[in-house]
């Protein structure tokens, strides 16, 4: 047995750790200053917290501290990305490049710039969902300004070789976008190593708490400067004005300081768990189709579809079982659609896709668990339309 309910939507969000939960309670009680108010004691002692986790998170992503922007999360990071770079740059061009597989966090605010007149390539990818250098390489123009490409997708799993689409952009004069939402904590990400001149990653995806987020944003070779998207008080050097979540940024510090120790210099996380679920379904499931790349792709992600189930009815038949029929960042929709449909995939199968994601507190009870109870259910949903 195991305790209920088995949650396998890490990828969606993840329960703040412990530890990050007990370094954010001081700037919730006693350590509760303004970090703008520098002119006594509280105010300073807020600043010097958010400049440790400043350089918690810089130290994560092999960046310098002061190439950190806090945010409230992901999609501000990329909405700030993406149209604060555009505006900035709108006199050297016109012409962003994004895949038609990222998060709807990129994908949005790229066409809102499309409807303020600036010109959009979508790049379609094959079909585990990645995008190639080459094609990234044949949609720059003279005009190109910005190239958004995500490092891990947040469905499938698929890592996309931004060690060379960053170099190549930077050789074409390029900015390079990079959403790392998905990846950050699983994979070592240096933006060094990818040459990233933007990159994205949220607090709660990675064992932090909700509303807590930060871009990196280059600080030289080349400096990039961004137009900002909410102005006020001037925090964060003009870039994002807003009184700084002070308890949010202590345990997104804490939890990217938590991430480094767990990776411990290793490429990525071990994906002994991922395969074990992977071998099971397939193993009591044979028409089961897994999706993604099957040799680049995230430790801890597994998008698989069962032929004629409809994976919200199997979500329901399972109710202890906690995963996902789409993203979680699509109000309720089935969110996943857009990228399985992008690769290919066919409608019988995306709706029958479940994607499941672990996490650091998965054991191999609960996984065993999750195939009895996806087998029980689709035997049972097979028996009544034979």
């Amino acid at each position: 047995m195991t305790a209920k309910p088995v949650y396998l939507d890490y990828n969606a969000t993840t329960p703040v750790d412990p530890r990050v939960l007990e370094a954010m309670m001081p700037a919730m009680t006693h350590a509760f200053g303004n970090p703008s108010s520098e002119t006594h004691g509280l105010g300073r002692q807020a600043k010097e917290m958010v400049e440790a986790a400043r350089g918690q998170v810089a130290s994560l992503i092999r960046a310098s501290a002061r190439e950190i922007v806090f945010t409230s999360g992901a999609t501000e990071s990329c909405n700030l990305a993406i149209k604060g770079a555009a505006k900035m740059y709108r006199e050297r061009g016109n012409h962003i490049v994004v895949s038609a597989v990222e998060h709807k966090a990129v994908l949005e605010p790229c066409k809102r710039l499309e409807q303020e007149g600036f010109a959009v390539t979508t790049l379609w990818p094959d079909r585990f969902g990645s995008i190639s250098v080459q094609q990234v390489s044949d949609a720059i123009t003279t005009q190109t300004i910005l190239v958004c490409v995500m490092m891990a997708n947040n469905v499938v799993g698929t890592i996309n070789p931004v060690e060379e689409i960053g170099p190549l952009c930077r050789k074409r004069g390029v900015l390079f976008f990079c959403d790392a939402t998905q990846a950050v904590g699983k994979l070592a990400v240096s933006v060094e190593q990818i040459h990233a001149d933007l990159l994205a990653l949220s607090s709660h995806k990675i064992y932090g708490p909700k509303g807590s987020g930060a871009l990196y944003v280059r600080g030289k070779s080349p400096r990039v400067k961004l137009a900002a998207q909410i102005d006020g008080g001037g925090q964060e050097h003009f870039r994002r004005s807003g009184t700084l979540n002070v308890p949010g940024i202590v345990g997104l510090g804490m939890a990217c300081k938590l991430c480094e120790e767990e990776l411990g210099g290793r490429l990525s996380l071990p994906s002994e768990l991922r395969d074990r679920l992977e071998k099971g379904l397939i193993a009591t499931i044979p028409d089961a189709q897994v999706h993604g790349c099957p040799t680049r792709r995230l430790p801890n992600t597994l998008s698989v579809s069962f032929p004629g189930i409809d994976a919200a009815s199997l979500l329901a038949c399972a109710p202890d079982v906690a995963a996902s029929a789409g993203s979680a960042c699509e109000s309720g929709t089935t969110g996943a659609n857009y990228v399985l449909r992008a690769m290919g995939v066919g409608e019988s199968l995306t709706a029958g896709m479940v994607r499941f994601s672990l996490g650091r507190f998965t054991t191999e009870q609960e996984i065993d668990y999750a195939i009895e109870q996806v087998r029980r259910c689709i035997v049972e949903f097979r028996s009544k339309t034979s």
